[in-house]
């Protein structure tokens, strides 16, 4: 399942405050960068992850949020640098774009 334009736009909408915003469609999916630099992920099933590095990791997993992670048959699970955006930032673009300035200072 691919994302589709609706999804596209609504996360484009949500950031728009952060600027030129550049989008790259991978694995059903779209990179979402800022300066060059990816800083969230909209997933083939609609959920908008934001890229934590360094500080901006411990400070998402004291939120509480989702963390990605994966398991490919007969290996252990695998996480990924990116968390879920709670359901408040869904819905309020300055929330949002206050969650992915910081995690833009700490690429």
């Amino acid at each position: 399942m691919a994302v589709s334009d609706e999804e596209i736009a609504h996360a484009l909408d949500l950031f728009a405050d952060l600027g030129s915003l550049s989008t790259r469609k991978m694995f059903g999916g779209l990179g979402m960068y800022h300066a060059g630099n990816i800083f969230a992920v909209l997933m083939s099933d609609g959920r908008l992850l934001l890229k934590g590095q360094g500080e901006m990791q411990a400070r998402l997993d004291e939120m509480g949020l989702k963390r990605w992670t994966y398991q490919r048959e007969g290996k252990a699970p695998a996480s990924m640098p990116y968390w879920e955006l709670p359901d408040s930032a869904l819905d309020d673009a300055e929330e949002a774009v206050m969650l992915a300035r910081a995690a833009i200072a700490h690429l």
